[in-house]
């Protein structure tokens, strides 16, 4: 395999036809790629730790199919990436080997994406099927999007399966000339620790501990009934998933209670305090989890700051819907008197997906910080719950055991805590209940550790309140 460099994109001569003995000459010589390092980076964060090597250069190799078939069939995973003259840069992954098999591929793995903003954004594929046409042909995503078409250097959009949905305009800007069109072979990238990071027991003991610690607890104030944790986090993050996966462990099922799901803007848009009962005719249990709209960097869209600092301090009920446009307004009899202890939060979590903890977004992390900064002076104990850590690291998601041997998981858990300015130890990645139809041991365990950690930590806030109002006395 050629020598990959990395370097700043260029103005390739795109569909240039090679001879045998031009193309003999290239293909010894070391490739380099058109991808910044920046743009590799985030474009392994949406893969989980790869390594990316280069097999296939248009411009070198030619626009051939047979010379695209040549190189790239039974790599396994790979990567396509295309650019065109108006700057776009997009493509997609396939994680099914090219075998010119002439048969519609499943893949649930793959995904389109293009890079809008200095960042990319991913589409997914919808179900898996017809994610691909394996034939002689070039490469092509769900039929719909056909790269090197007829061997020239364009890339073809046509109906059919909408095994993808997009819009032209938004992936290339409905420019089909390519100046380049490069494929890398993915290998993800196994690197398990001798000693486990932290030390879990996963046991269905520990799970009955747990529970039985978490159906217990008693708030260290007693004018505080429920101890009230607010989750926040950008949209699609899994906020709402937490809580059902939560409900599900205490309901011995799979339940799904608050709304959740993966839409471009957030399905929670009324402020929620969710009790959870122990069992179906069991009494509630010492907590709620309340939920909010998803952080969005624009401004003017998600939650807004102003309306976090109300729900903080206890005046927001329940129910109430919000409106980005306008925050939160006090009425005038409620505004005289202030919130009581039991109505304002004792425990912030901020809940980030692990996926995308490298492509967030400068706004987002600025968003994120002045929320941070206004919960700190209000003295509220703050943690993160790092979601889809199985969907990170392939091995994690094999085996749920595996995550605090994985150095993976550990280098995302120093980054989350990095870039959001919270210790280490208040990073806890889980697995949420998404598509499981039963529920299994080890995520139950993550999820459990998770939750009475976040009591640990209320009890740490009453405990200063308890403090503050005894000096008061």
């Amino acid at each position: 395999m050629e020598e990959v460099r990395w370097h700043r994109p260029r103005a390739p001569k795109g569909g240039a036809k090679m001879n045998k003995k031009t193309l003999g000459k290239r293909s010894v010589e070391s490739l380099t790629s058109d991808l910044t390092e920046e743009q590799r980076k985030q474009l392994c964060g949406l893969l989980g730790n790869v390594e990316l090597t280069l097999l296939y250069k248009a411009s070198v190799h030619g626009y051939q199919a047979s010379a695209f078939h040549q190189r790239c069939d039974h790599q396994g995973p790979t990567l396509l990436v295309a650019y065109n003259h108006s700057g776009y840069i997009f493509g997609g992954y396939t994680s099914v080997d090219y075998t010119q098999c002439c048969q519609q591929i499943t893949d649930k793995e793959a995904f389109l994406f293009s890079f809008q903003d200095k960042e990319p954004f991913c589409i997914k594929v919808k179900s898996g099927h017809y994610a691909r046409y394996d034939d002689a042909g070039g490469p092509n995503f769900g039929q719909q999007l056909c790269f090197c078409y007829n061997n020239q250097p364009v890339v073809y959009h046509q109906g059919g399966i909408n095994a993808f949905v997009f819009y032209s305009d938004t992936l290339y800007g409905n420019d089909t000339d390519l100046s380049e069109c490069e494929v890398y072979k993915v290998k993800h990238i196994l690197q398990v620790m001798e000693k486990p990071w932290r030390n879990v027991l996963w046991t269905a003991d520990r799970r009955a501990q747990l529970m039985g610690l978490i159906r217990n607890h008693k708030p260290l104030m007693t004018s505080v009934s429920r101890v009230r944790i607010l989750m926040i986090g950008p949209v699609g993050a899994g906020k709402s998933s937490f809580f059902n996966s939560i409900n599900s462990i205490f309901m011995g099922r799979i339940t799904s209670k608050a709304m959740s799901g993966s839409a471009g803007t957030s399905l929670t848009t009324q402020f929620r305090t969710y009790p959870v009962k122990d069992g179906r005719e069991g009494k509630p249990l010492p907590f709620a989890l309340c939920d909010t709209m998803g952080l969005e960097e624009q401004t003017g869209a998600g939650l807004d700051i102003e309306d976090i600092s109300s729900i903080l301090q206890g005046h927001v009920p329940d129910r109430y819907k919000f409106n980005p446009i306008s925050p939160f307004q006090l009425n005038e009899q409620k505004a005289s008197r202030p919130a009581s202890l039991q109505e304002k939060i004792h425990c912030v979590v901020y809940v980030i997906d692990a996926t995308k903890i490298s492509l967030m977004s400068d706004k987002l992390e600025e968003k994120l910080a002045s929320i941070r900064r206004k919960v700190n002076s209000l003295g509220i104990p703050q943690m993160v719950l790092m979601t889809k850590a199985d969907e990170a690291c392939p091995e994690v998601e094999k085996d749920l055991q595996s995550l605090y041997v994985s150095s993976y998981i550990k280098s995302k858990v120093q980054e989350v805590s990095s870039r959001l300015g919270v210790p280490v130890s208040c990073v806890l990645p889980v697995k949420n209940y998404s598509q499981e139809l039963e529920l299994e041991l080890n995520c139950d365990v993550l999820l459990l550790t998770a939750l009475q950690q976040m009591l640990n930590f209320a009890d740490d806030y009453l405990d200063d309140a308890g403090h503050v109002e005894y000096d008061f006395l």
